[in-house]
């Protein structure tokens, strides 16, 4: 079915007026640190709002009504393991953060061992989230090549190319401007609008389906479709390490990848550096953990009642709920939906490109700089700095297109095969004391060999991949630093 004039519209109102908001929003920048975490506080509520929509991008939108739609409520257990993970960093590791004026993550570990350390974590970092954020761009241009007119990717490589450039072109032109507050304040708006798309969603479908929500969801129950907490039997352990979404795997490793995705990555400790006090940090960061979780349980419904509507077979998990956005949705909200759908894409890939800026910048570029620049000269280079990491991810997401794979999983599992050793160097920071730089370099490196040989040679559900790599990188450092003793480094 052809796409609206209004939906059309809807959807150029809300892409101009969401630059033209974040543009404002961000006011003027006087300095690189104003520009990348900002010297007027934010509000800790806008900043747990907009850690729940960075963190949920489209794959969230569309990915996770596929998961519910080919599966159940499983993912729903890995809400669990956010919010203690998250309790864990707030206690553990933000503290570290706010002791002096910290402007990255990976400066910390500059503190603790020395600029190698910092260095390799700030790489590792560039590197995960160029590809997994490259997986979250592409998978917002499948409705999009859908509305032009074809869902094939053969067909609509060139449509997925379009898309993924628009999206890029507008979101750069905020952060440009606007800088860190830009990108919160325009995630704050962008959280409300696509969950009321999800809302929408639900609405339509409860009108389509017959019977009411309770009998819906009644009928979800009886075929197995809301199981949350899966049984515990296993013929082997080799079988329970492959089941990605046992209630172990989830929880602990919903734990661990909380600890790592919001403890270690600057693309969360970016924005909880904004509240610029440790308390209101603390309260941004575990609330956002209860606030995903709901948000997960209302996607997984929209994808439950899509299995009511359509049965089983006609759709693929990643396809399912952009069809029936174009095919059922009343005309002008499709277009609210569609905008919804971008508002999740824009809102990651804004703090993707701030963050990555602010990495380079300010982990890489200041500190081996030879000469001395003026806050002016560097608020000039983290621009086009930014212009340069929004071009790279938009090229990642070109490599992704015409994927078979879950996306929302792809997108975790690359972030996972870094996360855990990225997460061991900040434990070895906080806990083990005895460990120096060479012992840390030491278990940083053992961890990712680990991970990469687990990637591609066994059969281990990525939801234990953060805490295998954490606990092999941060007990490799321990044996280091029992054979080699601490030195002065």
């Amino acid at each position: 079915m052809p796409i609206s004039a209004l939906d059309i519209g809807v959807m150029i109102v809300y892409l101009a007026g969401i630059t033209a908001i974040g543009v404002f929003a961000g006011g003027k920048q006087h300095s690189s640190k104003d520009y990348f975490v900002s010297e007027k506080a934010v509000p800790w509520i806008a900043v747990c709002f907009a850690i729940v929509a960075t963190e949920t991008s489209a794959l969230t939108f569309l990915s996770l009504p596929g998961l519910a739609f080919v599966g159940n409520f499983n993912f729903l257990q890995l809400g669990v393991g956010y919010i203690l993970g998250r309790i864990i960093v707030s206690w553990l590791l933000l503290p570290r953060y706010f002791e002096g004026e910290l402007s990255t993550a990976y400066e910390y570990l500059q503190r603790r061992f020395n600029p190698i350390v910092r260095r390799t974590a700030s790489v590792t970092f560039m590197g995960t989230r160029l590809f997994a954020d490259g997986v979250r761009l592409y998978t917002t241009a499948i409705p999009i090549a859908i509305l032009l007119g074809s869902s094939q990717g053969g067909d609509s490589f060139g449509l997925y190319v379009g898309a993924i450039v628009l999206l890029s072109a507008l979101t750069l032109l905020y952060v440009f401007f606007g800088g860190v507050r830009a990108v919160i304040w325009t995630d704050v708006i962008q959280l409300f609008l696509y969950l009321s798309g999800a809302v929408i969603s639900i609405v339509v479908l409860m009108d389509l389906l017959p019977g009411t929500f309770g009998e819906a969801m009644a009928q979800a129950n009886q075929l197995g479709k809301l199981e949350i907490f899966p049984s515990l039997e296993f013929s082997s352990f080799s079988e329970f390490l492959k089941d990605t979404y046992s209630v172990p795997a989830s929880i602990f490793g919903g734990m661990f990848l909380s600890m790592s995705s919001h403890g270690v990555d600057q693309l969360i400790i970016q924005r909880v550096l904004a509240t610029n006090n440790l308390r209101k940090a603390r309260a941004a960061l575990t609330l956002s953990g209860f606030v995903v979780t709901i948000q997960f349980a209302v996607f997984l419904v929209v994808g439950t009642l899509l299995f009511l509507f359509f049965g089983s077979g006609e759709y693929g998990a990643n396809d399912v709920f952009a069809q029936f956005i174009i095919e059922y949705i009343p005309v002008g909200f499709t277009g609210l939906i569609i905008a919804g759908l971008l508002a999740a894409a824009m809102s990651t890939l804004s703090g993707s490109i701030s963050s990555l800026s602010s990495t380079t910048v300010l982990d890489l570029f200041v500190p081996l700089s030879k000469k001395e620049h003026s806050q002016q000269e560097l608020l000039k280079i983290s621009r086009l700095v930014s212009i340069g990491w929004c071009i790279a991810i938009a090229l990642s997401a070109v490599l992704f297109i015409n994927t078979q794979e879950y996306v929302v999983e792809l997108a975790l599992s690359i972030a996972s095969i870094t996360y855990g050793s990225l997460l061991g160097l900040f434990l070895m920071g906080s806990l083990q004391p005895r460990v120096n730089s060479m012992n840390a370099l030491h278990g940083f490196v053992t961890g990712m060999a680990a991970m990469v040989c687990i990637f591609f040679l066994t059969e281990i559900a990525w939801t234990w991949y953060v805490a295998i790599g954490a606990i092999v990188s941060s007990g490799t450092a321990q044996l280091s630093a029992i054979i080699l003793p601490s030195r002065k480094t």
